[in-house]
């Protein structure tokens, strides 16, 4: 089997309440994988579509139903209610099960799992052989798949004298050497040192053009690098899924927010504003083909963390909150900037820089990303009053439906 030539491919076919609805061609080819399932034990309803020859991120919190659906596809798990469809063919369900091992579907995990006591060449050589294919043309597949990961010359290695690079890049190579119809990676990267996690990411990428695939990740950079798709699952259901840009751009969960580095403050449309919980008014920009855009409907705003000033307060008489100094508070009262009072939850230094935490009138946290040193020497801490400060300008607005 050869791969499907890379390009332009579909977006995911689910069809979530609160994202982008991805568009599909009738010429499109019929999906890799369908999973639409109920595992009541696990608190589990899933409902995802892998296009052929895309590769879907499942993200979410931990125990927000991922490795559920790994299992499921993989074989590992059969549903309560619904099924799974691989390449058009039901393969689990409450009446009909197709076990792991005779399924075309492989996976890729944090630790390589290769077998000890076979060399690097015959744990690739190992899946062809176990589907009848005889040895010579099994070792020639692997050597095939050896050097296409770069392995070549530790063909005779066994997994012990492997380095942790080397040996993901044998268990990459041994996964594709059975022609999979789907690839399924549970973090694969995520057991290596960060020196190594590049390369073998951008190896990744290489490979797995034109699969399908589903990957399981935390990481933000393994969503760009690897994906097309996202899926966001939330305490068991799928909330929001589009390509990565659609998501990462209008994140629909607090969860999806920090995973594109932005907070996302809720409220509702107020004229040309939004208006928070707490009676905060968020100016913005609003986001392009904005469509929905009325007063009295839900609204989100994104900001990133990195446009967000911080301003030491003190607390009036009357209880609103005022700016440290008196030149400071001239600055805020002449400014076009959203001014936010709030609260410091957290501080989490990193070098130079430090994230802060604060916590608006009606609890929704907000990111800021000053210098260190400015941290100091505003004395922030946990419970000190604050004022954002951000440009309407950097602040994106879009309805929430």
């Amino acid at each position: 089997m050869t791969d499907p030539p890379p390009g332009p491919r579909p977006s995911p076919g689910s069809a979530p309440a609160d994202g982008p609805t991805p568009s599909a061609a009738s010429a499109d080819p019929a999906p890799a994988a369908e999973l639409d399932c109920r595992v009541t034990a696990r608190d589990v309803d899933l409902r995802l579509t892998v296009p052929a020859g895309r590769r879907l991120a499942i993200v979410g919190p931990n125990g927000a139903g991922k490795s559920t659906a790994l299992s499921l596809l993989a074989g590992h798990l059969r549903p309560d209610s619904g099924e799974v469809r691989l390449d058009g063919r039901v393969v689990s369900s409450p009446r009909a099960h197709v076990p792991a091992h005779r399924r075309r579907v492989v996976a890729l995990e944090q630790r390589p799992g290769l077998l000890p006591h076979l060399t690097a060449l015959d744990n690739v050589a190992y899946g062809p052989r176990a589907r009848g294919v005889r040895r010579r043309e099994a070792l020639a597949r692997a050597r095939t798949e050896l050097d296409a990961v770069g392995c070549a010359d530790l063909a005779d290695r066994r997994p012990h004298e492997l380095s942790g690079g080397q040996a993901q890049r044998v268990a990459l190579a041994r996964a594709l050497a059975v022609d999979p119809e789907l690839v399924l990676l549970d973090e694969p990267l995520a057991a290596l040192d960060v020196e190594v996690a590049p390369a073998i990411r951008r190896l990744l990428a290489d490979r797995l053009t034109g699969r399908a695939v589903v990957l399981v990740t935390h990481d933000p950079l393994d969503l760009w690098a690897l994906a097309d798709d996202v899926v966001v699952v939330l305490s068991g259901r799928a909330t929001q899924s589009g390509t990565v840009e659609e998501v990462l751009a209008r994140p629909a969960s607090d969860f999806a927010a920090r995973l594109a580095g932005v907070s996302l403050v809720e409220g509702i449309v107020d004229d040309d504003e939004v208006r928070t919980p707490g009676g905060d008014a968020v100016a913005g920009i609003r986001a392009s083909a904005v469509t929905g855009w009325r007063s009295g409907v839900r609204a989100v705003a994104t900001v990133d963390p990195r446009a967000v000033a911080v301003h030491a307060t003190t607390a009036s008489p009357a209880g609103r909150a005022t700016s440290a100094s008196p030149a400071s508070a001239r600055s805020l009262a002449a400014s076009p900037r959203n001014a936010w009072p709030a609260r410091v939850v957290s501080l989490a230094p990193a070098g130079a820089l430090t994230r802060v935490t604060a916590e608006l009138r009606d609890g929704q946290r907000v990111d800021a990303e000053i210098t260190t040193r400015s941290a100091a020497d505003l004395a922030l801490a946990p419970g000190v009053p604050v004022t954002l400060i951000v440009k309407a300008t950097q602040v994106v607005l879009y309805p929430r439906g």
